[in-house]
Order: C-alpha cells, then sequence, then structure tokens
C-alpha cells in the first residue's frame, strides 16, 4: 500500500510527493525501496502489487523499475485501507486462487529483516492451512504510546495468538494498564491471509463494498481494469479494514513480533530511529555546527550548511522552498501547521 499522503512528515512530505517516496533516514534508498527490497527477499517479484494513487504511479515506476506495469494499481480516489486490501484480494485470487498474501504499508522501518522473513513464513503457513483465519503481526510495546491501536491477545504458549480485541488509541494512563497486563500489542498494519478467507470476511461484514468489487472481476488484471476502477473506485466506502472486517471477525490471530518496528509517523519517531551524535542531535543529509544545542532533528537538501545556537528539542527542516523550525511538542500540531501554510501560500507548498 503505497498510497497515502504522510502529511505529519510536511514538509517533506507532500502531495505531489508523500514520505513513502523520500529517503526519510538518508541511506540512499526510499521507504518505498526499502520495503520491496524486503518482502522481494521471501516473495518472488512477479507477485508483488503495489496499489498507490493514481497521482502516483510514475513515482512507484521511477522507483521500482522492475516491476511490470501491470502490478502497479492506480486507485482513481482515495478510501482508506479496505476498499485497496479488497481489490488486492480479488486480483490476486483471480491469478491464484490457492494464494497466501501479506499486506504492508510501504512506509515503516523494520529492523533485523531477517526476524520479519521467520514471522512472515509461520503466518503464510498458518494461513494456508487455515484458510478463514485472518493474521496480524503485533508489535511488543516498549513504551505507552498513545499514538498507537492496541491488539490485546488470549494467553497462550503458542507462536500463534487469538486476537481478544482491538483496542482504540489509548491515553496515556489507559496505555500503561496495557503495558502491565501483558497482553496488549501494538497493532503495525501489516496483514496476512488466505484470499479465500479475506473475501470471504468482507462478504459476510460488507456485502456491498463486496458486491461493487466483485462486479469488476471479470475486468481485473486485463487492459480495462483502469477504466473499471476510475468509474466505480470512488462509489467505495472510506473505511479502514479495521474497521471493516478485523473488530468483526471471530477468526483473528496474531504473532507477536521478533524484530525491532517504527511506523515512521512524526519526525519524533524519525528522530528515535536515526543515529545521534555527541549532542543527541539526529542528522539527515546536512552540515551541522550545534554551539550549545542538543536532542534536535535536523533535515535539509545534501551537505546544506546549518548552524544552531542555543537549540534544544527542535525539529528543523529545510525542503525545497520551505523552513520549518518548531519544537518537538508540536509535532502533533504539523497537520494544522501544514494546513495554515496552505491558506496563506496555496496547495503547492502542501
Amino acid at each position: 500500500m503505497a498510497g497515502g499522503v504522510g502529511s505529519r512528515f510536511w514538509p517533506v512530505s507532500k502531495q505531489k510527493f508523500p514520505k513513502q517516496f523520500h529517503d526519510m533516514l538518508g541511506i540512499g534508498k526510499s521507504l518505498l525501496q526499502m520495503t520491496y527490497d524486503r518482502l522481494s527477499a521471501t516473495i518472488p517479484v512477479d507477485n508483488i502489487l503495489v496499489l498507490t494513487n493514481a497521482d502516483y504511479v510514475e513515482l512507484v515506476k521511477k522507483q521500482l523499475p522492475l516491476m511490470q506495469d501491470t502490478h502497479i494499481v492506480a486507485e482513481p480516489a482515495m478510501r482508506n485501507t479496505a476498499p485497496c486490501i479488497l481489490l488486492a484480494a480479488l486480483k490476486i485470487q483471480k491469478m491464484n486462487p490457492d494464494a497466501t498474501m501479506i499486506v504492508a504499508p510501504s512506509d515503516h522501518y523494520i529492523e533485523e529483516e531477517h526476524l520479519f522473513n521467520e514471522n512472515l513464513e509461520t503466518a503464510f503457513d498458518h494461513c494456508s492451512q487455515n484458510r478463514h483465519d485472518l493474521m496480524t503481526l503485533g508489535i511488543t510495546p516498549t513504551s505507552p504510546n498513545t499514538g498507537y491501536g492496541y491488539i490485546e491477545f488470549e494467553p497462550s504458549s503458542n507462536q500463534v495468538k487469538k486476537v481478544k480485541q482491538f483496542r482504540e488509541k489509548p491515553n496515556l494512563e489507559t496505555a500503561k494498564e496495557f503495558l502491565a497486563k501483558g497482553t496488549f500489542l501494538w497493532n503495525a498494519g501489516i496483514f496476512i491471509w488466505h484470499v479465500d478467507g479475506v473475501v470471504s470476511a468482507f462478504a459476510k461484514a460488507q456485502p456491498a463494498l463486496t458486491t461493487l468489487f466483485k462486479n469488476g472481476y471479470e475486468i481485473y488484471n486485463t487492459t480495462h481494469e483502469n477504466d473499471w476502477l476510475e468509474e466505480n473506485y470512488q462509489k467505495a466506502e472510506n473505511i479502514s479494514v479495521d474497521y471493516a472486517i478485523l473488530e468483526k471477525s471471530n477468526h483473528v490471530n496474531v504473532i507477536p513480533a521478533h524484530f525491532s518496528w517504527n511506523d515512521l509517523g512524526t519526525w519524533g519517531s524519525l528522530f528515535d530511529k536515526l543515529e545521534k551524535n555527541s549532542d543527541n542531535n539526529a542528522i539527515v543529509n546536512s552540515s551541522v555546527t550545534a554551539i550549545n544545542s542538543s536532542n534536535n532533528i535536523i533535515k535539509t537538501d545534501t551537505n546544506k550548511k546549518v548552524i544552531i545556537q542555543g537549540l534544544e528539542n527542535y525539529i528543523v527542516v529545510d525542503e525545497d522552498d520551505v523552513l520549518m523550525i518548531i519544537p518537538k511538542t508540536a509535532e502533533q500540531e504539523i497537520k494544522q501547521i501544514r494546513q495554515s501554510a496552505i491558506n496563506k501560500y496555496g496547495d503547492e507548498i502542501g
């Protein structure tokens, strides 16, 4: 899934060039390219589909030149994760009725990729043998984070655990209670299931959405698919896969992941994953002179010279014609800051 805007990473992530296409870590690869490389270690490249906004198709082609054009699916409208996933499942089911599939966001950072692939193999094996089970990979919490949804599971010695319930983003006290219980995981939005199982779950919980997309079944994977989507995709309800099927199913399981994970959803989460210098500043691309300054994240064009003094716990981002300097404590306000900038300078800035 590579269709989001990533507005919390403005001004780097903009409507015309979202964060999944950026080298956010300064390592020479975009988040999309990192995701593709991670998945292709286990999955044949001919079996990988990228679903993205129609505006980003050319960006996907440029960054993933080995992908077949027919495997890059253009969504004509933004309709959240459920329509995107159901469409992909039906396309894959038509290609191979016996397929097991993974749904992976394109903008996550995963360390210990060999452990990710081990968890993935376990999930594939389970779902291929239990076709009606829906699987997710959950992340063992390292802090009472209030920015993630949580998954409560039933205690078991098995690696695959039964999901008891999904919980919305909690307040701090509730998050602390979750951690103390030891039966809660962060919801990473990574899913594995047999195509029969997920299509059946949609048919049961979302009959209207299923009917809409099954109407195009004969056209999927043909030269007429784009025309059909252009006319019909916008009719889909804007709904997440969690609300659409997972919270309504009694067949959801979770594997507590063994790998380190970060959804890179905010500048603060990026700061956590970047290497720091002796002043605990995280620097991407810049050449920084920091005087009495610490705990900052600075991102600019390559080798831009940045001089800061007396700055602590700030986000400094220089991207194209926008310079943003805000305290880390204001990172949750970036969507509003972005909108204020759009109101003043026009849509191009966003």
